[in-house]
């Protein structure tokens, strides 16, 4: 793979203008294709075999139309004012006339005495749609919108719920741009130069354009849940622009020291973008195991981010030679002062001291570590998964001050109402068995209202609402739909069989499928880490490391999101204005995701620690020599992603927010406490058995060589770029003169340890 690199980065530095013209016309046709094609994204999710999703698909089969969007007006009087007031009856009469005659609406119901609040203050009215919420045009949201302007001008607060009309705030709207500000100066202050920290971010900003235009394309296709293109967009920016940054600094430092413009970009090429590719293949093979949930709107969401993330690999591969080829050897120089000196190599850089204070007492760093670690996981073990409710929205959106006006007019319970579908196929009589079921529901203590709603003509389906005393994120609510179902298995024996769907009762379903996946996916992801690990580094100790490594992360992100999320610790620091469950999908996504993260810097920075040992055999220098040379680009990716990820915290979608928080705790832990403290400490305790692999094993294994070795043998058909690397083994052998080595009895050690990797 480094040959294949190194001359695609040749070639790249020397078609620079053919390469930099390919891209900006794949960007220009994703943009024509999602001009053609895009369609809007939808919050609703589908869990197919569910008990709540096949009430669903009942319903729609018997109740023809029940399938459609439904938006729910909530309207409030002023305070020391009723709704029933002569004007404000008028105004509901008008809006309900109205409201039946705007586009793609079969009905209308409300504003009546059932649906006043006993202090009649409050009511609402629903409003049926013919087509799904994604499928309503924007004609139709603006005559809904134009119709209840009256009321709002008459001083009444009018609200909705549902998804037909939904309101965001601003400050979410630039979580992005705050992210690429932080991450630039970061650039800078790494790579010594303003024009120089800008090369990553053009090439995230090239993936993360293809990417989203290119989902723009798919939803033409197929509905994507909203969430998809946000994740897609943290995703590829914070790799975009680390991958490049392995890539540029790793060039300019030949630069530098003396290499050839063009010899250099393809050298960078195939060495640090060999660790590129490897580790965004990772990535992507991750996030293309969330189909393992089974669950259709993650898999989506998976396939959207690995797509984005492939693009950023490849972009990081070909544009950013091209774009070095363009910059010449003004890469290695900064007009301004204080940068070019940050850039310049040091005597002593951070890299080898924190090596050295990390391995100086190992235990008590691993003993720390993991206290730290442990610590931040603690709060896992409350962990409660469900999914958001209107009521964890923010104050700023229409949903959020329904639920409020509907709670406070109705009770917790009006937002979590549930859904009580019995099927007698072959009978005529479920109107009647519904009644009395209804009868015999109101006699649950958490149980507000149980009503027979509906029969259909048939008579061979009845369905029952339901409406709990407690909300929809409650554990009552929960228990009260465990003890519904429970219940319904007995009137199996009479023919019939019951169905609950309704929010809780989805939340359920959803929770219970994550959680019989989250173990196998797991142990998955484990599995995953161990063999590509064993293939890169050929030792058997390192990869179990680099996985324990990763659970460690995991906990604590985990941890800490349920410490801040769910158990309201923070929540003002952060935006937080109400707690609920954790995303169900949470800890699936984040395994996913933060695997391929955790092991982008495993090999980033063991890759220079194993090449280290390879060159002088002593193990424990090694990691001070390999820290050296890397420390520094990781830290940087490792803030780059932390504050690309951080930025999306202060939106104002409660899902996102959990997304970006978790994935920015797991950088943090895993970039600078797992990788860049507790594995020098480790591997310092583990010595030469650190690279331990037995013979057949090494036999048997192939040589990947993604920090390519390769490139220091004559490649077929030439030498052209051997004699760039004749200094750099000159160096090897000096160096390992000066700690007192033989380079030969070295290099004995190292080919009787790894017989078939070429050096």
């Amino acid at each position: 793979m480094a040959n294949f690199l190194y001359q695609l980065g040749a070639v790249a530095a020397r078609r620079r203008w053919l390469v930099l013209v390919a891209w900006v016309t794949v960007l220009a046709a994703a943009g024509v294709g999602a001009a053609t094609l895009s369609k809007p994204t939808s919050s609703s999710i589908t869990i197919p075999g569910t008990e709540s999703q096949r009430a669903i698909e009942l319903l729609a089969e018997k109740f023809p139309g029940t399938g459609g969007a439904s938006a729910r007006i909530v309207v409030a009087a002023p305070t020391g004012h009723v709704l029933t007031e002569a004007t404000y009856t008028t105004l509901a009469s008008d809006a309900l006339t109205a409201l039946a005659k705007a586009p793609q609406v079969i009905s209308v119901s409300g504003f009546t005495e059932s649906t006043l609040s006993a202090d009649k203050r409050i009511a609402y009215a629903d409003v049926s749609y013919a087509v799904a919420v994604a499928d309503i045009t924007d004609e139709s949201k603006e005559a809904l919108e134009t119709i209840v302007a009256p009321a709002r001008a008459a001083g009444l607060q009018v609200e909705f719920s549902g998804g037909v009309i939904s309101t965001t705030e601003e400050a979410g709207s630039s979580s992005e741009l705050y992210g690429m500000i932080i991450a630039y100066f970061v650039l800078a202050l790494t790579l010594g130069g303003l024009v120089i920290a800008g090369m990553p971010l053009l090439n995230a900003l090239f993936g993360v354009g293809i990417g989203m235009l290119g989902i723009q394309v798919v939803t033409g296709f197929v509905t994507l849940n909203s969430t998809a293109p946000a994740l897609a967009t943290m995703l590829g920016l914070a790799v975009g622009i680390d991958y490049a940054l392995f890539i540029v600094a790793r060039h300019r430092q030949q630069v530098r020291d003396g290499m050839d413009v063009h010899e250099s970009i393809a050298i960078a090429n195939g060495t640090a973008g060999s660790a590129v590719v490897f580790a965004g293949v990772t990535v992507v093979i991750a996030l293309c195991g969330l189909a393992v949930a089974g669950i259709p709107f993650l898999t989506v969401m998976g396939l959207c981010a690995a797509a984005t993330v492939a693009v950023t690999v490849l972009l990081a591969i070909t544009l950013i030679p091209a774009i070095l080829g363009f910059s010449g050897a003004r890469i290695a120089t900064s007009h301004i002062g204080f940068l070019s000196k940050r850039g310049e190599p040091k005597a002593n850089p951070f890299g080898q001291r924190w090596a050295r204070i990390a391995t100086a007492r190992p235990w008590l760093t691993v003993i720390a570590c993991l206290a730290v670690v442990g610590a931040m996981a603690f709060p896992v073990l409350d962990m409660n998964l469900g999914l958001p409710s209107d009521g964890t929205k923010s104050t700023g959106t229409t949903e959020r001050r329904a639920y409020d006006l509907l709670a406070e007019g109705f009770g917790d319970g009006f937002n979590a109402p549930l859904t009580l579908v019995l099927s007698g196929p072959g009978r005529t009589d479920m109107a009647a068995v519904a009644t009395k079921a209804a009868a015999a529901l109101s006699g649950d203590a958490d149980i507000a209202v149980a009503v027979a709603a509906a029969t259909n003509k048939a008579g061979d389906v009845s369905i029952l609402s339901v409406i709990p005393k407690s909300g929809p994120d409650s554990q009552e609510t929960k228990e009260l739909v465990n003890r519904i179902r429970a219940a319904g298995k007995q009137a199996q024996e009479n023919g019939i069989t019951p169905y609950v769907t309704g929010t809780t009762a989805f939340n359920n379903d959803v929770s219970d499928k994550l959680s019989s996946a989250l173990a196998p996916f797991l142990v998955l992801i484990v599995v995953l880490a161990l063999v590509l690990l064993l293939l890169v580094f050929r030792s058997i100790l390192v990869p179990v490391k680099a996985a324990a490594g990763f659970l460690l992360s995991l906990g604590a992100s985990m941890g800490m999101v349920t410490f801040v999320f769910q158990q309201g610790h923070l929540g003002g620091v952060f935006g937080i204005e109400a707690t609920g469950p954790i995303l169900s999908f949470l800890p699936v996504l984040v395994i996913g995701i933060l695997f391929g993260l955790a092991m982008d810097y495993e090999v980033f920075l063991v890759s220079r620690v194993k090449e280290a040992f390879t060159h002088h055999g002593d193990a424990r220098q090694a990691i001070s020599d390999g820290m050296r040379d890397s420390a520094r680009v990781v830290t940087a990716a490792g803030l780059i992603m932390t504050a690309v990820f951080a930025a999306f915290i202060f939106g104002s979608d409660a899902t996102i927010k959990a997304i970006g928080f978790s994935l920015a705790i797991g950088v943090v832990v895993d970039a600078f406490i797992v990788r860049m403290t507790l594995v020098p400490a480790v591997l310092h305790l583990l010595g030469r058995s650190a690279w331990w692999l037995p013979q057949w094993l090494g036999r048997i294994l192939p040589n990947v060589d993604i920090e390519g070795a390769a490139l220091v043998q004559p490649a077929a058909g030439g030498s052209a770029h051997l004699h760039h690397h004749a200094g750099d083994i000159r160096d090897v052998a000096d160096a390992n003169r000066s700690i007192g080595l033989d380079p030969a009895a070295a290099m004995r050690d190292r080919t009787a340890e790894e017989p078939h990797q070429r050096r």
